[in-house]
């Protein structure tokens, strides 16, 4: 085996040049090693026959890597111009399938793998010329243009990764055993596995943009929660153990799989895991598939399924014992890893686990790294969660980089964590967060827990409804053209008219038509009990989620199919404290329930004009408000007949031929019972549609008080 493999740097200290000779060596030896495990690849021809339908042949990744650090210099500034336009488009992207049955049936003008080798010649010199030669002061932060550097090394750490387990995929006949990738030769029998006892604690999650060890997106930001106890198996599942499933018939008893499982397990036909290898002349009937060999089954080893197969042995597993058998949770994962005291994996000496390429070129018997009273809690292989991947509060996208992680926030890509026996740089902290899809195979595998304490996932996927998108980011966003927020300044114009004119009464305050809510947590810095209203159940939705975790997501266009990803959270508007007082209805202002009633102020901001009977809510509103209280009304009159009809309308006509405003029609329709105390005053608001595209507006506000 080659030397230890470098770890991942740490970005800080005092001496620029030291670290840039040390960043040289973590790329030259990372992009070796990355072109030594295409060395497996028996014959040019194996670089273009698909290993899986679902993925790219392995030319694709053979260019992609080298390709990227191009892509993103340029992005970041490092560099000027390409080496070549054709292949750094050729090997952009990659394919991240939704479903088992996507086909890609693009077909493709491969380059040869001399011109690939060749252009990975070329890379390799751009690429350490401004390693070299880039000025950088320590420490290297998330917004420096020398991140990218770190970022194409990580990455091309990752491929190495995933395009070893696509080589053992690949037809034996197109690879070939090679010393620098050989596996571990020693098993045995699989031991009995026990359950350890996990006492209960708080897990506190997620990084600071400031820690100087470079990270991908999705680790920075901050989670806490309260994990009970529970017990962990002490072994990672074994392929012994995991053969008593697949003898008892678990693949054709669809009472383990749900529905999603179920369907893969149809598609794809499956009888065992896939790297199982049926042979009548092997012991016990069964090889096994490594990197470029197949071997008699090492039964201590772990098995390596998908997350699918995984969830289904723990229901063989809760109906064969009787107990609350599951996979952990990111929470449950972290929680286990804190009890028994690990560390990252040292900079100075070998891991203590099989991980980062320090020991063998595959799994070994899943006794052989112990951690404390249990075995493998990193390293061997990679271990599936419950979790789906999601973002932590305060998770931001890098700039350079806006895909890696948020498609991903689908709920259909599930962690995995504690790395594999390849798993090196970033992938081999404790702290790293990487997902895949739950049919999706890697180097991994799983250990089960018992617990009744079922399984509660966070909300990942981000709002990308473009109307609801819109709404939020009017309501929780920047400011735009030095325009106040309009919710916030609603709220605040009806704060201060309360005080003016109102009954005195700070009780109950009634934001109709609240779309998103911003107004009504505004309200609720006064009024100890605020009701939010609107006729959008998926405006509603935002707002309730935003009272209950303190936080939204959503996208926004940028231009064409371009998005940007947003996260807005109460606290940092200074309302996390307000949420307490705030209740979300959908409802009909033209028909409320009686319930909706007492209120000391009522807001409506933007809805009269909006309303299919405005007439109706105006006779009507009154009823709602103590004798005192005030009713605010904002509106651009913008009447339209595909929300209102003609003949609803209140003003913006001509009546007995002069014109009839629809301030005209309000004095109309509520003189008897209101007084106009305040208004109309014009207060203005910005939509933003698109990046280089807002919607300016004013809205008319008038203030009126109940008569006695």
């Amino acid at each position: 085996m080659h030397t230890r493999f470098p770890r991942t740097p740490v970005l800080a200290g005092n001496d620029v040049e030291a670290k840039r000779a040390e960043l040289l060596h973590y790329f030259h030896a990372t992009f070796d090693r990355y072109e030594s495990l295409f060395e497996l690849l028996s014959c040019d021809e194996a670089y273009y026959r698909k290993p899986i339908t679902l993925r790219h042949p392995l030319i694709f990744y053979f260019g992609h890597t080298a390709t990227f650090f191009i892509n993103k210099f340029l992005l970041a500034g490092l560099i000027d111009k390409r080496i070549d336009p054709r292949l750094e488009s050729m090997f952009a992207v990659g394919v991240d399938e939704m479903s088992w049955d996507d086909l890609d049936d693009a077909r493709y003008d491969w380059p040869t793998v001399a011109e690939v080798r060749a252009y990975r010649n070329k890379a390799r010199v751009v690429i350490d010329g401004v390693i070299r030669n880039t000025p950088f002061a320590l420490p290297i932060g998330w917004n420096d243009p020398f991140w990218a550097v770190l970022m194409g090394i990580e990455h091309d750490r990752i491929h190495l990764e995933t395009s070893s387990v696509l080589i053992r995929q690949h037809a034996l006949a197109y690879v070939r055993p090679h010393p620098d990738w050989q596996p571990c030769r020693d098993s045995g029998p699989a031991p009995a596995n026990s359950l350890v006892d996990i006492p209960g604690g708080r897990v506190l999650l997620g990084r600071a943009f400031t820690d100087p060890v470079y990270g991908w997106d999705n680790e920075y930001g901050r989670h806490q929660a309260e994990v009970s106890a529970f017990q962990a198996s002490r072994h990672l599942v074994s392929n012994g153990e995991f053969r008593a499933f697949v003898d008892a018939g678990g693949y054709a008893d669809d009472r383990y799989w749900d529905e999603e499982g179920a369907a893969w397990k149809r598609f794809a036909q499956a009888s065992h895991p896939t790297f199982w290898v049926p042979d009548a002349t092997a012991p016990d009937g069964w090889k096994l598939r490594l990197l470029a060999e197949e071997v008699p089954m090492p039964w201590d080893w772990p098995v390596e399924t998908n997350c699918l197969e995984a969830r289904a042995f723990c229901r063989w597993k809760s109906a064969e014992t009787g107990l609350p058998v599951r996979l952990p949770t990111e929470d449950e994962w972290n929680r286990l890893h804190e009890h028994v005291g690990l560390g990252d994996v040292p900079h100075d000496a070998p891991a203590a686990a099989n991980l980062h390429l320090d020991h063998w070129a595959s799994s070994c018997p899943v006794n052989r790294f112990a951690h404390g009273e249990l075995f493998d809690v990193v390293g061997n292989v990679w271990q599936w969660c419950e979790t789906p991947t999601y973002p932590f509060d305060g998770f931001a996208v890098h700039p350079i980089y806006d895909d890696f992680t948020s498609p991903t926030f689908d709920e259909r890509h599930n962690l995995i964590k504690g790395g594999s026996w390849i798993s090196t740089g970033n992938e081999s902290r404790h702290v790293s967060r990487y997902a895949f899809r739950r049919h999706f195979f890697q180097h991994a595998g799983f250990r089960y827990v018992v617990t009744h304490t079922p399984v509660t996932n966070p909300v990942s996927a981000y709002e990308t409804d473009a109307m609801v998108s819109q709404y939020a980011e009017f309501h929780y966003g920047d400011a735009a053209f030095g325009v106040p927020n309009f919710p916030q300044a609603m709220a605040q114009l009806a704060i201060d008219a309360h005080r003016r004119h109102g009954n005195g009464g700070e009780a109950r305050a009634l934001d109709l038509g609240c779309a998103t809510g911003r107004a009504s947590f505004e309200l609720a810095r006064v009024f100890a009990k605020v009701i939010g209203i609107d006729f959008s159940a998926r405006f509603i939705q935002v707002g309730i989620r935003m009272a209950e975790t303190g936080a939204i997501r959503y996208t926004l266009p940028e231009e064409g199919e371009l998005v940007s990803y947003h996260e807005r959270r109460l606290d940092s508007l200074g309302l996390a404290e307000s949420a307490g007082r705030v209740e979300f209805w959908q409802g009909d202002a033209c028909n409320l329930k009686d319930i909706f009633s007492g209120f000391d102020l009522i807001l409506a901001a933007n809805l009269i004009d909006r309303l299919y009977a405005p007439r109706r809510f105006l006779d009507a509103v009154a009823a709602r408000l103590n004798p005192g209280g005030l009713l605010v009304l904002a509106s651009p009159y913008t009447w339209l007949e595909e929300f209102t009809k003609r003949s609803e309308w209140i003003g913006g006509f001509k009546k007995d031929g002069e014109s009839y405003t629809t301030l005209d029609g309000l004095k109309d329709i509520l003189g008897d019972r209101f007084t106009l105390v305040e208004g109309p005053v014009a207060v203005p608001f910005v939509i933003r549609e698109t990046r280089r595209k807002h919607q300016h507006t004013l809205s008319e506000v008038t203030v009126w008080k109940r008569k006695p």
